[in-house]
């Protein structure tokens, strides 16, 4: 046990822009690519996932620092200290189980690839930490390590599947042929779906609505530097940066938004090589097969929509914060939400509208998964001693990932019988979700029966 936590550890430190370039270079080379080819592709993958995590980290250091002072202007104090995405991240490493996920992710992978269940290899190994915690929530409902494994194991095998789902477009939205995000962030798309099919009946909201189609519809005022700057200025005034702070801030929202497409591509030139050889290696040997390679949400950072849909619901959020009764975390940390948009993003096919509309809507549901789970995130974080609980002694995530998921199977192992109807019930969206976009992607694709 000893020795793969050390393997695990090791594996981490490394971290995702070396460990999963080195892994792309050893599938690229079992798949029969020339080392030149396939150490350029691996070395141009590590540049990109750098140079994305390098602007997400800019944007989320100017305009999350932007919108927490908003929030401090509000002059509101609420009991439970916002850690956000990477203060979760780093308390469910410390969990004392957490190197078993590891080897469980893989052995269902493999197995579901054996199996043909998916077509999705994921390699995106630092993301286990979703699934660590995932399996710490229900350790902590139900007193069992085994049924939090358990419950861990039932979301590799949702992310696998909807991986699957949503590659064809993934590969619509980046152009990169071949790839998928078996993320856990993805899942809240169940959540969303019937709400979705509701505003898709709605005229105006049911038309491509895209950053392209803003830059044709309203000119130099839908330039994806344009958008940055109004956007930085709006909040900046409300932040009460003045003039000058403001103008600052739209020069760096503009260059974030610029930056992004450039950076993208770097992605397609890294990916596209190592797809086209995975794809021609699987059509040799297994009759036309298909493998999609799973990769973190970022090969999705390049387009504007998710970044215009996450800051201009920022507001939204914090006057939720502020007028729900019994909610008791103020956003800070986890201010920019990812945790809605990405899977936005792919269930809307980038309409900016709809995008923006479901980040209102679902606003109150993470405030309130945030607030009932506070108790839990403090728990663990003063087990693994790896955050001093601060601000009443409760620590938890404004934007909390999987809110839907994560409530309903934890509480249903409990054997609530309410939440095991709607656990049910979630699992019949899923697979009716599943379904419709596969029906759209054959259409799309011209294959219809």
């Amino acid at each position: 046990m000893d020795v793969l936590q050390n393997v695990v550890n090791y594996v981490l430190d490394l971290g995702a822009a070396v460990f999963v370039p080195i892994l792309m270079l050893i599938i690229g080379l079992l798949m029969k690519m020339k080392f030149k080819d396939a150490f350029i592709a691996a070395l141009t993958l590590g540049i990109a996932f750098t140079g994305m995590n390098m602007l997400i980290n800019f944007m989320m250091d100017t305009m999350g620092a932007a919108a927490s002072d908003l929030s401090k202007n509000t002059g509101i104090t609420l009991p439970a200290v916002d850690i956000g995405w990477p203060g979760m991240a780093s308390i469910s490493w410390a969990w004392p189980y957490a190197f078993l996920l590891f080897p469980i992710q893989i052995g269902i992978n493999l197995l579901m690839l054996l199996f043909n269940k998916t077509k999705t290899l994921n390699v995106d190994m630092w993301n286990v930490w979703n699934k660590i915690f995932t399996a710490v929530l229900v350790t902590y409902f139900t007193g069992n390590v085994v049924l939090g494994l358990v419950a861990s194991s039932i979301a590799i095998v949702l992310e696998l599947k909807i991986g699957d789902t949503f590659q064809p477009q993934i590969e619509r939205l980046t152009g990169i042929p071949g790839v998928t995000v078996p993320h856990f962030i993805v899942l809240f798309s169940v959540l969303m779906y019937p709400v979705d099919q509701l505003l898709k009946k709605i005229p105006a909201l049911n038309k491509k609505f895209d950053a392209q189609v803003m830059r044709d519809k309203i000119g130099i005022f839908g330039e994806n530097s344009v958008m940055g700057a109004i956007i930085g200025i709006a909040l900046g005034i409300a932040a009460g940066y003045g003039i000058s702070g403001s103008l600052n801030l739209a020069v760096q929202a503009a260059t974030a938004l610029t930056l992004f497409p450039m950076v993208s591509k770097l992605f397609s030139k890294a990916l596209s090589p190592i797809s086209e050889a995975v794809s021609e290696f699987m059509r040799k040997r297994n009759e036309g097969r298909e493998v999609f390679i799973g990769l973190d949400w970022p090969i999705l950072g390049g387009r504007n929509e998710l970044w215009v849909a996450v800051i201009t619901t920022i507001p939204a959020l914090l006057i939720f914060s502020i007028l729900l009764p019994g909610n008791k975390v103020l956003p800070f940390a986890g201010i920019i939400n990812l945790s809605f948009v990405v899977a936005a993003l792919l269930l809307t096919e980038g309409n900016l509208l709809r995008m923006i509309i479901h980040g209102i809507l679902t606003a109150p549901i993470f405030l309130y998964a945030a607030t009932y789970f506070a108790p839990y995130i403090t728990r663990l974080a003063t087990e693994t001693n790896t955050l001093s609980a601060e601000s009443g002694g409760l620590v938890s995530w404004s934007t909390f990932e999987g809110p839907d998921f994560r409530y309903l199977i934890s509480t249903a192992f409990t054997g609530n019988i309410v939440s095991i109807i709607l656990f049910v019930i979630w699992i019949v969206v899923f697979v009716m979700m599943i379904k419709n976009k596969n029906r759209y992607n054959k259409k799309i694709n011209g294959n219809d029966n």
